[in-house]
């Protein structure tokens, strides 16, 4: 069953990748096998459409044969070009669109940190006014990266840690809870992580946290707790990510170093460059730091070894994002069931009865 966009608001990217069907949702909010979604993306300009596709196509697999109706937001108050703000204007509904909405889930994006403590974005009002909405309508809330780092800020106080040096690459996390989002799925999952900040699984436990994987060199990758209606399921890490993602985020950080925007050159993705590309990388890196000009960013070797990279995680992401949307299916079904009838329920019953 494709991923239906709301509205026809269908970005191009997965227009022309998929010939995505355009339907509103309200139209099939009714329907018990299917899913209402929210997509809530606030990466920057230069993430934004991949990580569009990126969902989209997550979604899309993971889905199966239950219908999903996606609707896309973007928070206020994040830094957009003209280019970005066209782009949200053309394919996304605003925020206060969303007040008055109820979804069966929403997914909730980082975006790129500019303060120390989130509590100082510009953004952090609207975000908070989100969490909130989510809790009272919707029966699951994903926050990615930044995003659940704000959430647990917001909802339990708990702060974030600095890291020494970023969190960055694939990295294996066992299992350390039972739950129905990691039922059936491998004993080691992979995720990558690209992140500056952790939050520590002593305090998410001393909070009500679940910790459901985790490892002594990734650190916490997923955890859950239920919020009022709605079971928050918070991913340190990018399950979405494409195969190539990281290589961009280690390309634009090299570009920062060579531009004097940071002081080191950033250390290469952990567990995900194959050997002979890791070989090219670091000759480009010994070229590259004994002659610091932004125009050598134009011999970094890309096309080298681009062919080499593996989505390892695809299994891992499908698997969990798969029992989140059952999850989702159940909970409609649940409600649906203690659903009181209404005067439209009542004249069809009578209707059925007088056939019979």
């Amino acid at each position: 069953m494709p991923l239906i966009i709301d509205g026809g608001r269908v970005p191009p990217g997965w227009g022309e990748k998929k010939g995505a069907r355009i339907l509103p949702i309200d139209r099939h909010e009714s329907r018990m096998n299917s899913i209402t979604l929210a997509l809530i993306n606030n990466m920057p300009d230069p993430a934004l459409e991949d990580t569009e596709l990126q969902f989209f196509e997550l979604l899309d697999i993971a889905s199966g044969d239950v219908p999903v109706f996606l609707k896309l937001f973007s928070l206020t108050g994040i830094p957009r070009t003209d280019r970005g703000e066209r782009h949200l204007n053309s394919f996304y509904w605003g925020i206060d669109d969303l007040w008055n909405s109820r979804f069966d889930g929403v997914i909730i994006t980082g975006t790129e940190p500019r303060c120390p403590d989130l509590r100082n974005e510009t953004y952090w009002p609207v975000l908070t006014q989100v969490f909130d909405w989510a809790e009272r309508n919707t029966a699951s809330t994903i926050l990615s990266c930044l995003a659940a780092h704000a959430g647990v800020l917001h909802s339990d106080g708990i702060v974030r840690h600095a890291l020494s040096d970023k969190q960055f690459g694939v990295f294996e996390f066992a299992k350390s809870a039972d739950h129905q989002l990691t039922s059936d799925t491998a004993e080691t999952i992979r995720f990558p992580h690209s992140r500056w900040n952790e939050v520590r699984a002593d305090e998410l436990t001393a909070s009500g946290y679940l910790v459901l994987t985790q490892s002594s060199e990734g650190g916490v990758d997923t955890f859950v707790k239920k919020k009022k209606r709605s079971l928050f399921v918070h991913f340190q890490g990018h399950p979405e990510y494409g195969a190539q993602t990281l290589q961009k985020e280690y390309r634009r950080d090299i570009k920062r170093f060579l531009r004097g925007e940071r002081e080191s050159y950033p250390s290469m993705p952990k567990g995900y460059f194959e050997a002979a590309a890791r070989a090219l990388l670091n000759r480009f890196r010994e070229a590259v730091e004994a002659d610091r000009r932004e125009e050598l960013i134009e011999a970094f070797p890309e096309a080298a070894v681009v062919n080499s990279l593996r989505k390892t995680w695809h299994s891992s992401a499908v698997s969990i994002y798969k029992n989140w949307l059952e999850y989702l299916v159940s909970k409609k079904a649940d409600v649906s069931a203690f659903r009181p009838m209404t005067a439209a329920d009542q004249q069809t019953s009578r209707k059925r009865s007088a056939l019979l």
